[in-house]
């Protein structure tokens, strides 16, 4: 994409109600524009981001056997009547009546509509298990909707649903996204702990909180040292076999965030096993048993032959909230560090005197090459100061900077930078683009 045709309109400042690194740098470069309190339209550079994410979360689970649907943003009042939740749910939900009075709601979760899809076509133990998953917009009416995307009114979240005929199935499938989890957050650049979370009034250990370390954080994260440097499973898992001793591996080692934390567990910890951090969380996985299936009498006919309500775990991530995640996570005081993974761009071409004949033919040969390759480039061929093209490559944060100038022209060099590290080097233009292209 050349620059002078694209849409990036980035700020110098951003606005004084921008409290936290995320939200200042996703104005500052382009990402979103404020439509509403906690309501965002999603810009061009921001939606490339948001679409990577999604697609790796979808791969993941795809890859760990969930079933991918589209469910509706608006749902029946009366599905969540059968669950008993409709009244109970408060003012975050966004009741809405139709022309014929109807009652509908703007979906903040979607338990009720999966469990009706479920068991409007499931009636056997033999279909088992099953895992839905849904990539869809949310809407929770939060009373004082702050920090940007971290905590919108609006959000894109990916949430499944598995159902099994009894608890030991159940875990199965809670194992196989737990570990799907764990490959996601790696896979965007991000180390995630998984956290015991409490499961409420249905009681049981299946609750954990994936949460991401940030020095911005929003909540202090406790943990054993090894289990921050384990990383993840990979994609070689027999998702198939018994992951149970993946699982332990894991959650046998102390995590928790300040709301579980027990001081007397954590102290017991040989010394430098005790890690402490800032972190957010960006995703939950529960186990609720017939929570749902009961009330809404989704049963399936047994091995022994009777109706049985079906077990079911949901599986939650935010898609939109990861993308503020990441940005907490990785920046710097020049701007965003995005992971290649999710970069909205794989490489920027600057040309440091469009119109010069020798700049421009670099610039257009490294730019083909750089899209033959399918790297994806952002070709900056505007008639602007080198440094206003610098500090804007830098704020939006691609991974590959390739400087073209007329000093390097006449030398037969270009300049390449590394938007993690800084790095420069100053290299022949096939040697670059090998650097970049890999």
């Amino acid at each position: 994409m050349r620059l002078s045709r694209y849409f990036m309109p980035t700020l110098r400042e951003a606005p004084a109600d921008a409290q936290i690194v995320s939200h200042q740098l996703m104005l500052r470069a382009g990402l979103i524009r404020q439509e509403a309190a906690g309501i965002y339209a999603w810009l061009p550079l921001g939606l490339k981001v948001l679409k990577k994410i999604e697609e790796i979360v979808r791969q993941e689970m795809n890859r760990a056997g969930a079933v991918e649907i589209l469910m509706p943003t608006l749902q029946l009042a009366d599905l969540w009547r059968e669950s008993g939740r409709y009244e109970d749910y408060g003012e975050e939900m966004l009741r809405i009546k139709d022309r014929h009075e109807r009652d509908l709601l703007y979906g903040p979760t979607a338990e009720e509509v999966v469990t009706d899809i479920f068991r409007s076509y499931v009636k056997s133990y033999k279909d088992l298990p099953k895992n839905l998953y849904n990539i869809q917009w949310k809407f929770r009416d939060e009373r004082r909707p702050r920090f940007g995307v971290m905590r919108g009114r609006e959000f894109l979240m990916k949430d499944a649903y598995s159902f099994d005929i009894d608890e030991a199935a159940a875990r199965r499938a809670y194992n196989r996204m737990f570990l799907a989890y764990l490959n996601v957050y790696s896979r965007l650049g991000l180390k995630a702990i998984p956290v015991r979370a409490d499961t409420g009034p249905i009681g049981g250990d299946l609750s954990h909180e994936f949460i991401i370390l940030a020095e911005t954080g929003e909540s202090q994260v406790f943990a054993h040292r090894d289990l921050v440097e384990m990383g993840a499973p990979g994609p070689d898992i027999d998702w198939d076999g018994d992951l149970q001793p993946l699982v332990e591996q894991r959650t046998r080692l102390y995590a928790a965030s300040d709301e579980m934390h027990d001081e007397a567990t954590y102290a017991a910890l040989p010394e430098d096993k005790q890690m402490t951090a800032r972190g957010i969380e960006v995703g939950h996985i529960f186990y609720f048993g017939t929570k749902y299936s009961a009330p809404m009498k989704a049963n399936v006919t047994g091995p022994d032959g009777k109706d049985t309500p079906v077990q079911m775990g949901s599986y939650g991530v935010g898609v939109s909230r990861l993308v503020g995640a990441i940005i907490e996570a990785s920046h710097d005081d020049g701007g965003i560090i995005w992971p290649d993974s999710v970069a909205p761009f794989g490489a920027a071409v600057l040309n440091l005197r469009a119109g010069d004949a020798g700049c421009d033919a670099v610039c257009e040969q490294a730019y083909k090459a750089l899209s033959d390759a399918g790297i994806d480039p952002l070709y900056d061929d505007r008639d602007d100061r080198p440094g206003a093209k610098f500090a804007a490559t830098d704020l939006v944060g691609i991974p590959w900077q390739l400087i073209v100038g007329p000093k390097g022209v006449a030398d037969g060099v270009v300049e390449l930078k590394r938007r993690s590290t800084g790095e420069r080097q100053t290299l022949p233009l096939e040697a670059a683009l090998k650097a970049i292209i890999g």
